[in-house]
């Protein structure tokens, strides 16, 4: 689960990308403001803040080199996502910069990417007039394409549910699926019947979920999401770790998270202890005997989501919403990323998964929003290519979640996100969705 300041979710689903004619570089200025203004300050935040401050200063005062300069330090600190692409274009183009804003243009397309709304900014005037900005958005228009790899596996029987997080027992072949609405776990057949597992002990959106066959036990994490009507206001900010029983579905251990986090996404290791990701910016490792808590980054992230665990065990891919894919050495305590190369997307994921040397993302906060894979090397430190399995269809809506299953992706479509309001209640004018469970081979 993306969530910076209330839940970003709810900010992604509103464009990213300016109103028309707005200028492009307070519009996304304004976005990393907006979803990081409740959140703690890690290392990482503090520096991002820091650079947005600098780059606004920069701009106010006209001072083209400066900003391009400040832009390109935050590209950096962003690890060439799309966003810090577009950011640089903005500043290239406000320095009268042209072909290096072209250049910026013609990558963030190379990267998947394509947002109309972002180039009727006023910001990118000045191209308006060039035959090669013209022939860009041609060439964007193609990432808009429709892709469809998958193919649906049943709906979620009651709409506006919002599904977030799904696993599965293999012993007997059964679905878990967390709800936002309704704060209760479901457990679902594989030909699509569903029942309430349970429901939150407290009135709050029920969000990760990691099935432990080995133990007998379910994992899974309730979020008192700020802002939210369906949440007491005294609550907001809190979040649950519990642990159930999953033969009886008996409820064992329900444990605190630390103050102030906003525990939405996990997995588990081997042993069975769970690796969280605060989405406010931490990464914590959960004892499976005696649920302490064990902070393990150092402020590298800015809203960590689901962690995949690498096949040694040794190290766990981390996708931050806005920094791209991380890779956590537990021994070292060190980060490295993922380099996109100026041909890869790799922000905005909100699942991630490993099978062999692919990683599987849902990717929502993107422009258009997929399920992709990754192909790394053999070192699992590079990416060599990537494919899309689903974009621009009538099944996918907002994604969420998935899970591996033998050779079989699975994962949570039109789960309903785009359709809530900032304090969790269906938008005006819209329907309640009811979320598809999609699936693709991935042999």
């Amino acid at each position: 689960m993306r969530l910076l300041c209330k839940s970003l979710k709810i900010v992604r689903s509103r464009t990213i990308g300016p109103p028309a004619r707005a200028g492009f570089a307070f519009a996304l200025l304004a976005f990393f403001s907006s979803v990081l203004a409740d959140a703690p300050k890690t290392a990482a935040r503090a520096q991002l803040d820091a650079l947005r401050d600098e780059v606004r200063a920069a701009h106010a005062r006209g001072d083209g080199p400066t900003y391009v300069a400040e832009s390109q330090k935050m590209r950096r600190l962003l690890n060439d996502s799309p966003n810090g692409v577009l950011q640089v274009m903005s500043a290239q183009a406000f320095a009268g910069d042209s072909d290096g804003a072209l250049d910026s243009f013609a990558e963030f397309i190379r990267m998947g990417q394509s947002n109309r709304q972002v180039f009727e900014a006023k910001s990118f005037d000045a191209l308006r007039s060039s035959a090669r900005f013209l022939a860009l958005q041609t060439e964007m228009a193609k990432n808009d394409d429709a892709i469809a790899a998958s193919s649906a596996v049943f709906r979620i029987p009651e709409p506006g549910m919002v599904p977030e997080d799904i696993d599965f027992d293999p012993s007997t072949r059964t679905f878990y699926i967390t709800s936002v609405i309704n704060h209760a776990i479901l457990s679902c057949q594989t030909d699509g019947g569903c029942r309430v597992f349970d429901r939150a002990p407290e009135p709050w959106p029920m969000m990760a979920l990691k099935v432990d066959s080995r133990h007998h036990t379910l994992w899974a994490t309730a979020v008192a999401l700020h802002g939210f009507k369906s949440v007491p206001k005294g609550s907001w900010g809190a979040s649950l770790v519990l642990l159930y029983d999953l033969d009886s579905g008996k409820l064992l251990r329900r444990v605190p998270g630390p103050a102030g986090t906003t525990l939405g996404d996990m997995t588990l290791t081997p042993d069975g202890d769970a690796i969280v990701a605060d989405n406010e910016g931490g990464l914590y490792r959960v004892n499976r005997k005696t649920l302490r808590f064990e902070r393990l980054d150092s402020g590298e992230f800015i809203s960590p989501q689901t962690p995949a665990m690498c096949p040694d065990q040794r190290c766990v891919f981390v996708p931050d919403y806005v920094r791209g894919i991380a890779i956590f050495d537990f021994e070292t305590r060190q980060v490295s990323w993922l380099q996109s190369d100026g041909l890869h997307a790799l922000s905005g994921i909100d699942g991630l998964y490993l099978h062999g040397r692919t990683l599987i993302a849902t990717q929502n906060g993107t422009t258009p929003e997929r399920v992709v894979r990754f192909t790394l090397d053999s070192s699992l430190r590079h990416i060599e290519s990537e494919s899309i399995i689903e974009r621009s269809t009538p099944t996918l809506g907002d994604p969420t979640h998935g899970v591996i299953v033998n050779a079989t992706f699975y994962y949570i479509a039109n789960s309903g996100w785009d359709r809530l309001e900032d304090d969790g209640t269906t938008k005006s004018g819209t329907t309640p969705s009811r979320a598809l469970l999609m699936r693709a081979d991935l042999q």
